[in-house]
């Protein structure tokens, strides 16, 4: 039952809870539910009962699948949980085009996912793009991103993860809709939850499960290298992000911290290998912040970092953050840069921010209702953020070691 964002904001000061320990059924892979049943000699067409009713008929509680036997119902509801995370809040924006659920977890853990819609055009069918999280919090520590803010708490489950997904489409099927983009840019670091990552794409492009293709999923990084040269190694269908924000590594370890592990052109020349081995374009991030990244100089670095490779920029205006002392780069500067890009021959879109009045950027409604910090610890990062910036600009590499647990 989704709390009442009066209900949540009572349980936030709250201990949390411990974890429930049954898996999550959208976590089970087919053959494992097949063996599960086989355990208590129900037949195999149960697993396709099971597994119609889980993925396609929109049922919120095992009791709900009629076509199963009560006693069957019962064991399901004892060995497994039907449902990982519940629509604690929803906001809408944009009229109607964003959506963002604020998702609970049975431990009390808050991780976000956005539902964005795009109507259709000329030539062009219209989609249904779902942004999920693969951790609650991050250990990253990104500076304008507010789930840096936060801190890591823990990975999700597999389950957990392919349950954002379930929701959305459960939102959308009244209306005859379904998913057509799945992007694991929300919170978290996916690459340092792989082997989950990894899962909850299986069970997505599954056609047995949820059916949306490998092609149609996304996973970006930060920069996990070793992450990287795995899924090279695999050579799996969906589409790398890398989230670069600065070609240059003095200014790179500022804005993205793991980079003092990993610096940009390691991480280039990874994502360079994924794409000749996969032959799949690379898309690169950069969110721009006025005076920061956004000058002549960053792209013509950034020019010099990709000419030539099977790659796509992303411009992103940076979201407010209340921690940073920094804000949006103007629209005409981006532009700007974006032509610079396009004159070198690099493919470049310049993204328009969605649901800026509901937080809908990554991170943004966990922190709000996580309570504002204390004034003084604000105004001490906003000094160290200036200073640390001030010298990533004049290419001083910072001194300090990647964040805790960002390397793992």
């Amino acid at each position: 039952m989704p709390l009442s964002p009066d209900a949540l904001r009572e349980s936030l000061p709250m201990a949390r809870a411990a974890r429930d320990p049954r898996p999550g059924l959208s976590g089970v892979p087919l053959t494992g539910l097949v063996a599960w049943l086989a355990e208590r000699a129900e037949p195999v067409y149960r697993s396709r009962q099971i597994a119609d009713a889980l993925w396609r008929s929109g049922a919120t509680d095992v009791d709900a699948v009629a076509t199963l036997p009560p006693a069957l119902r019962a064991a399901l509801r004892e060995a497994f949980r039907w449902d990982t995370v519940a629509d604690t809040e929803l906001r809408i924006a944009d009229g109607g085009l964003t959506e963002k659920a604020l998702h609970r977890l049975s431990d009390g853990a808050l991780v976000e996912s956005v539902l964005m819609h795009y109507p259709a055009r000329p030539g062009q069918r219209a989609r249904h793009t779902l942004c999920i999280s693969s951790q609650a919090g991050c250990a990253v520590g990104c500076p304008f991103c507010a789930t840096g803010e936060l801190g890591f708490t823990r990975d999700l489950e597999t389950a957990e993860i392919v349950d954002q997904v379930r929701q959305a489409a459960r939102r959308l099927a009244p209306d005859g809709r379904r998913l057509t983009n799945v992007v694991f840019m929300g919170m978290g670091e996916p690459l340092l939850n792989l082997d989950a990552v990894l899962e909850a794409v299986g069970a997505l492009a599954d056609p047995a499960r949820f059916g949306l293709g490998a092609r149609h999923v996304t996973v970006s990084t930060s920069g996990v290298v070793p992450g990287i040269r795995r899924l090279t190694a695999l050579g799996p269908q969906f589409t790398l992000a890398v989230s670069l924000h600065a070609a240059r590594d003095a200014l790179r370890d500022v804005l993205v911290p793991l980079n003092r592990r990993w610096p940009v052109r390691e991480v280039v020349g990874a994502a360079r290998e994924h794409a000749a081995a996969t032959g799949r374009r690379i898309t690169y991030e950069v969110t721009m912040i006025g005076g920061i990244n956004d000058t002549d100089a960053d792209a013509d670095a950034l020019v010099d970092l990709l000419r030539g490779d099977h790659a796509h920029v992303n411009l992103i205006p940076m979201n407010a953050v209340a921690h940073t002392p920094w804000q949006a780069s103007p629209m005409p500067l981006i532009e700007r840069f974006a032509a610079r890009l396009r004159g070198a021959g690099i493919s470049t879109t310049v993204r328009r921010n969605r649901g800026q009045e509901i937080g809908a950027a990554c991170g943004q409604l966990a922190a709000e209702r996580a309570g504002e910090p204390a004034a003084p610890a604000v105004a001490r990062r906003r000094e160290r953020l200036v200073r640390e910036s001030a010298a990533g600009l004049r290419g001083e590499r910072s001194a300090d070691p990647a964040p805790a647990g960002a390397g793992r």
